[in-house]
Formats: C-alpha cells, sequence, structure tokens
C-alpha cells in the first residue's frame, strides 16, 4: 500500500499533544509550528482522522518547493503526478494563504496553482483544457511561507473538531478538539475524579468521557476521503470496527459538569445523550460559589468567561475570586484554569505553579495550572 507524506494541523500551542497521540498511535513524528508531520498509507489516514482528539485535520502533502514567481510556481505545480490521486473527474477547490512572501497575492496563487494542476490533468487525460470537476472533491491547499511553497490535499473535510454530539451550544462555546487538548495538558487518567464547574454546553465532561472510555472522536462521522474513488469503502468499515472492538464502555467514571445556567445544563444533557454518554456523566445546575466535594485526588478543569467586554469584567473577576475560595481547600486536586485575562492570579488569590499559552481560536489565552498533593488511597 502507497505510503505517504502527512501532516497533522493543528492550534498553535497545543502541537506537542498532537505529536503525544500519534506516537501513541504508533507513529514517527516531526513535531513543527502549528503541524505534526508522520508518514502512512490510506489506511492510516482514516485512522489518524478517525483517533486523532486535538488535531484539525489530516493532510498529504503532494509537494514542496521554493518559488518566487508565478512562473517558478506554475512549473513546480505542475511537476507533480496530480493524476497518481485525482481521477479525470475530480472537482479539486484551491485554498491558499500567504505569508511573508513575494507572491503575496492569495487569489492569484490560488489561480496559478488551480490552473497547473487543470494543464496537467489535462494532458494526462487527454483533455483539451477542461475538466468535468463532477466527481468526488479534493480539496487542494496552496500556503506559502517565506518563499516556500507546500501543496497538500486535505483528507477530513469538516475539520475534526466536529465530532458530530454537539447539537445545541451556548455563547462562546469551547471547540471539542481544543477541549481535548485541555483535558490532556491536565493530566487526567479515567481512575481520577474529573469536574468542570463551568461546564456550558458540556464539551469538556463530554471529551473526558469520550477519552475515560477510549472512543474514537471521529466515530460518528465520516471524512471527505472516503469518498474518493480509489479508497475501498471496506477500509473505512475495518477501521470502525477496529475502534469500536477497543471502547471500553464497563470502566466506571466519575465525571461532573455543573453550570449556574439551569438551561446550560438542559443542552449539555442533550449533547451527552447525542454522544451515548448520558449515563456516564452527572450534569447538575450549581453556582460556583456554593461549589464543594467529598471526592480527592480529582482534576478540574475549567473555562470561565473571559470578560473580554469591560461591561463584563467586574463579575467575571468576581467569579475568579469565588473560584479561588472554592478551590483552595481542595488540596488533593489538581486545577486547570483557562483565561485570556492575564491578572487572573490576583484575583484567584494565588499563583499558579505553571502557565502556559494556548490560542483558543485567534484569542491569545493561558492555562493557569495549579498542582495538587495527591493523598495516598493505598490500605494496610
Amino acid at each position: 500500500m502507497k505510503e505517504f507524506n502527512l501532516i497533522a494541523a493543528c492550534a498553535a500551542g497545543i502541537e506537542s499533544v498532537v505529536g503525544n497521540e500519534l506516537r501513541h498511535l504508533g507513529y514517527h513524528v516531526q513535531v513543527e509550528n502549528g503541524r505534526v508531520r508522520f508518514r502512512g498509507t490510506i489506511a492510516d489516514i482514516l485512522k489518524t482522522n478517525l483517533w486523532l482528539r486535538t488535531a484539525d485535520r489530516v493532510k498529504i502533502i503532494m509537494a514542496e518547493f521554493p518559488a518566487q514567481t508565478f512562473d517558478e510556481l506554475y512549473e513546480a505545480t505542475k511537476q507533480v503526478a496530480w493524476d497518481e490521486l485525482l481521477p479525470m473527474d475530480a472537482a479539486f477547490p484551491v485554498a491558499g494563504r500567504s505569508q511573508k512572501s513575494k507572491l503575496h497575492s492569495v487569489p492569484d496563487v490560488q489561480g496559478i496553482v488551480k490552473k497547473a494542476v487543470v494543464d496537467k490533468l489535462a494532458q494526462v487525460y487527454h483533455r483539451h483544457g477542461h475538466l468535468p470537476e463532477t466527481g468526488a472533491v479534493f480539496p487542494l491547499e496552496v500556503a506559502i511561507n517565506k518563499d516556500q511553497v507546500l501543496l497538500t490535499l486535505d483528507t477530513t473535510g469538516a475539520s475534526l473538531f466536529k465530532r458530530g454530539y454537539r447539537i445545541e451550544k451556548g455563547p462562546a462555546p469551547l471547540k471539542e478538539n481544543f477541549a481535548a487538548a485541555l483535558i490532556y495538558l491536565a493530566h487526567w487518567y479515567p481512575e481520577k475524579p474529573f469536574i468542570d464547574p463551568v461546564c456550558g454546553s458540556g464539551t469538556l465532561p463530554i471529551e473526558a468521557a469520550l477519552i475515560g472510555h477510549n472512543i474514537a472522536p471521529g466515530f460518528k462521522r465520516h471524512f471527505t476521503c472516503e469518498a474518493w474513488p480509489w479508497v475501498p469503502a471496506a477500509l473505512g468499515q475495518e477501521v470502525r470496527e477496529q475502534a469500536a472492538d477497543l471502547a471500553d464502555y464497563d470502566r466506571k467514571l466519575e465525571i461532573h459538569g455543573l453550570d449556574i445556567d439551569g438551561q446550560m445544563i438542559t443542552i449539555s444533557r442533550l449533547n451527552a445523550r447525542q454522544a451515548g454518554l448520558s449515563k456516564e456523566i452527572t450534569f447538575k445546575q450549581q453556582a460556583l460559589k456554593d461549589f464543594k466535594t467529598t471526592l480527592e485526588n480529582g482534576v478540574i478543569v475549567a473555562n470561565p468567561p473571559y470578560g473580554q467586554r469591560l461591561s463584563d469584567q467586574t463579575g467575571v473577576r468576581q467569579l475568579y475570586k469565588q473560584m479561588g475560595t472554592v478551590f483552595r481547600p481542595l488540596t488533593t486536586w489538581s486545577k486547570y484554569i483557562l483565561t485570556s485575562d492575564l491578572m487572573f492570579e490576583n484575583f484567584y488569590g494565588q499563583r499558579a505553579n505553571k502557565r502556559r499559552k494556548l490560542y483558543n481560536g485567534a484569542l491569545r489565552t493561558d492555562l493557569f495550572q495549579y498542582w495538587g498533593q495527591r493523598k495516598s488511597t493505598h490500605k494496610d
């Protein structure tokens, strides 16, 4: 089976998390800004699309080369063996981006790449400059950075954060893959209790339950490459059957989602039911100031409101103070709180053990980490 050079694209700041995921899946990786490189067959492409919790998409690298002129871009693009993957009737939209490069006009770059691919396929398939583009979609991207061109073919389609379970969401929802990354960064393991005290539409508890039961996050969706004529339909079925066998529904989990807003708790329960996890997570309407627990050695992961608007800031900072008051007695618990408010520690009332810079979409945020002192549960 043919091997491809592949990229798992991801958000800035979580590249190492994606790299670890791929290593655990058995791949050798090279971690770079915004992406992780690895190699694999079409079976590996399906497997990684199905299993990667924190990446955005999986792409095939078609070519890499320097180009400072449109002629260089055209000629190098035309040299690529597009016909090896794209049938005569392939539909191939071209997306583009350019940074710090002489070829800075993205529409022109897209147009040149499109023309080069059309000319190459027309030549191979003996067409006269016209291709039907009525078949399966093969999304191409040309990315130029410092005059280095990267041509890729997207195998995923809709971003991997679209798991298929979120039927309703609240304001400023956390993307599913970003939520999964926060859980990995919190070093949560299924034998530990997990609590999100400001759970919104339930994304963090649901992602924790998917991890806890070892359920492939892409199990309920399909990927663009599955419609390609050279990808056997049986292969997708086989990869899903293997994933189903690896799920562990018998493992007992202690996962809680709390929110002051009863409507958000209703939405959380709907989303959990859609994910097939309504029995695995306890959702409860509760104000943060009233939160208490007798559980020990757990992990709290919270994505409170950021108070981006000045009108919201006072109330949000009051919430941070409540967090400090409520969480401080929980000495065996580790707490991971995401916010864009760099003054967070002042209002929480305690300096973090560690801060990690992350990007929630385009917004710079910090993950403030407070490590608990684990209490031994060993009995003589």
